[in-house]
């Protein structure tokens, strides 16, 4: 199982933090036809019950955009990847189906409202990671945008470096068909945000949709 250290800074920023990281074996494939009804039906669930305006007050994304601004990055041109999501729903604009383990995890950030990281275990260099804030300069590939300004933006580093952001993940580390291991991230910025239903809620989409197994947990909380 890998550990996580936080960096001063980022304890210092955004007190009360927790982070949850989960391990697990998996076998990937492209996304089943039950997985993408069970994504429609959550996409209708949302688009019925939330307007573009309510979006940024879900307790969990509103937590996301304080930890953002308290980090020194501006939520409304870096926003999180899971109010992109439903900002998307909701415009009716649908959202794009990658692979099972992919859209899982994305069914789990809009479920949860957190932010969540999905990774190829495989490619993280080291069992060490690390939580800090994106510095000027710090080079990072994000999946389908480039380069990527992390500059102020919450970012967990391996041995390499940068691999996942709450805007978006790393191409370096990315999920493919071939992917038989996975990495985790879920960021738990706000306080009543209860991880053990988070850790449910994984471990029924991942185990239904991607045959996860060997699922390993670790609640996360820096001190001061």
């Amino acid at each position: 199982m890998m550990t996580l250290t936080f960096d001063n800074e980022f304890i210092n920023a955004v007190p009360g933090y927790r982070a949850l990281i989960i391990e697990a074996d998996v076998t990937n494939s492209d996304t089943s036809e039950l997985q993408k009804q069970e994504i429609r039906q959550l996409a209708d669930n949302i688009a019925a019950r939330y307007e573009i305006s309510d979006i940024n007050r879900i307790p969990a994304i509103a937590a996301t955009r304080t930890a953002y601004k308290a980090c020194g990055k501006d939520p409304n041109r870096y926003r999180p990847s899971q109010e992109q999501m439903m900002r998307r729903i909701v415009r009716g604009l649908g959202l794009y189906h990658v692979n099972a383990l992919v859209d899982a995890g994305n069914q789990l950030s809009l479920i949860t409202g957190c932010s969540v990281g999905c990774f190829d275990a495989g490619k993280i260099d080291g069992n060490e990671l690390t939580l800090g804030i994106g510095r000027a300069g710090e080079p990072y590939e994000g999946i389908g945008r480039g380069p990527l300004n992390i500059d102020g933006m919450p970012v967990f580093r391996d041995a390499t470096g940068g691999f996942g952001t709450p805007t978006s993940d790393n191409e370096r580390t990315k999920i493919t068909l071939s992917t038989n291991r996975i990495l985790v991230t879920i960021h738990l910025f706000h306080p009543d945000t209860d991880a053990q239903s988070v850790i449910d809620t994984f471990t029924d989409l991942f185990t239904r949709h991607a045959n996860a197994s060997g699922i390993r947990h670790a609640l996360y909380q820096p001190t001061v």
